[in-house]
């Protein structure tokens, strides 16, 4: 049976990115100026995938506006609530088992961003007759992720979530397949961890020890977990130097004493004035103003924002952000919504308004 339905995620509160997450669904926090969600979702269409189940908190709006039923993709989407509170990715798994019936799944965590295709990874499974095919990853840190143990021969044997002396640099990453009813004849039989949650990583040993077929294949290119800010703008940076130049447009207007070099979109209603010196790769969302800065490389920039005077490299800044601050360098930084940045009135020090974990250096 061909793989065609997949699992997203769409839910957690992804209290390391706070305080942004607080307002704002991490899933839709943007990478190249598109919401992370949505990588994910072209990823699992181009492997051929046709309809797609995303989890969502529940009385979550936000998350559903913004993707829609499918359409755009050509495919079907359909949200359901995560009941009961977080109890893990596996329990995940387990609420949507009504929309998978018996068929083959993909199970994608959206927070995972890859720069390579899907395609053969899907390829294989769908004809290579797995119960589950891993995907793995080199990683500097796998004692962050679920690591896979093989024997002297090179089998693999087990899979060890977050191992306190990894005996491997392999992380699991957050792309799985499965075939029909076997994860959830395995969730039945699994206990929650000592954390509290159901992990996947039991799934996956549970599996392992009744000798079910278990693949692995280690994803081509880049892949990134985006659990953390610096991981974030890594994975800006890098979709951002992957772009073709057919999608950064020039739809604004610029001021002929403005200096652009490199690959830089800008969108409708923007306006880049005098004095402003950009080195692309640069995306300047639509309605944007901009005059006496210097931006890049690797920033992007969210509608409707207002900069003046700053001196910006790597950063990502959401939408209607006032940035006013001359002869200042803000660098490798995540900027929220609504954002004012302005220079102090006086000599004596500037005056701060911060939410619950904020960070700031100076």
């Amino acid at each position: 049976m061909k793989l065609r339905k997949a699992i997203l995620t769409g839910g957690g509160n992804a209290t390391r990115l706070h305080p942004i997450t607080t307002t704002i669904n991490k899933h839709l926090l943007p990478l190249a100026n598109k919401p992370m969600i949505f990588h994910a979702i072209e990823k699992a269409v181009e492997a051929g995938i046709t309809e797609i189940f995303i989890n969502v908190n529940p009385g979550e709006k936000e998350l559903q506006q913004y993707i829609g039923d499918g359409g755009h993709w050509g495919i079907k989407i359909t949200f359901f609530e995560q009941t009961g509170g977080p109890q893990g990715i596996a329990h995940v798994v387990h609420e949507a088992r009504n929309f998978i019936g018996n068929e083959p799944f993909l199970f994608y965590l959206s927070d995972n961003v890859l720069l390579g295709s899907l395609l053969d990874v899907c390829n294989e499974f769908n004809h290579g007759h797995y119960d589950c095919m891993l995907t793995l990853s080199t990683v500097p840190d796998p004692e962050r992720f679920g690591v896979p143990i093989f024997d002297a021969a090179g089998t693999l044997i087990d899979v060890e979530e977050k191992p306190i002396n990894p005996p491997n640099n392999f992380a699991v990453t957050g792309i799985y397949l499965y075939g029909p009813k076997v994860f959830f004849d395995a969730f039945d039989r699994i206990k929650k961890s000592a954390r509290g949650e159901y992990e996947i990583s039991s799934i996956h040993s549970l599996f392992l020890r009744e000798k079910k077929r278990v693949g692995y294949k280690e994803i081509t290119g880049w892949w990134k977990d985006t659990g953390k800010t610096n991981d974030l703008l890594i994975a800006n940076q890098l979709l951002l130097d992957i772009l073709p130049e057919s999608d950064m447009p020039n739809h604004g207007t610029i001021d002929d004493n403005a200096q652009l070099q490199g690959l830089i979109r800008v969108g409708v209603g923007t306006h880049i004035g005098p004095g402003v010196s950009i080195q692309g790769p640069v995306i300047i969302g639509e309605n944007c103003i901009l005059t006496n800065c210097i931006l890049g490389p690797h920033v992007t920039i969210g509608p409707g924002t207002e900069i003046n005077g700053a001196t910006i490299t790597n950063s990502i800044i959401l939408d209607n952000c006032e940035i006013n601050c001359p002869e200042r360098v803000i660098s490798n930084s995540l900027i929220g919504k609504k954002v004012i940045i302005r220079e102090a009135k006086s000599d004596r020090g500037g005056s701060m308004i911060l939410g619950d974990k904020s960070m700031i250096e100076l």
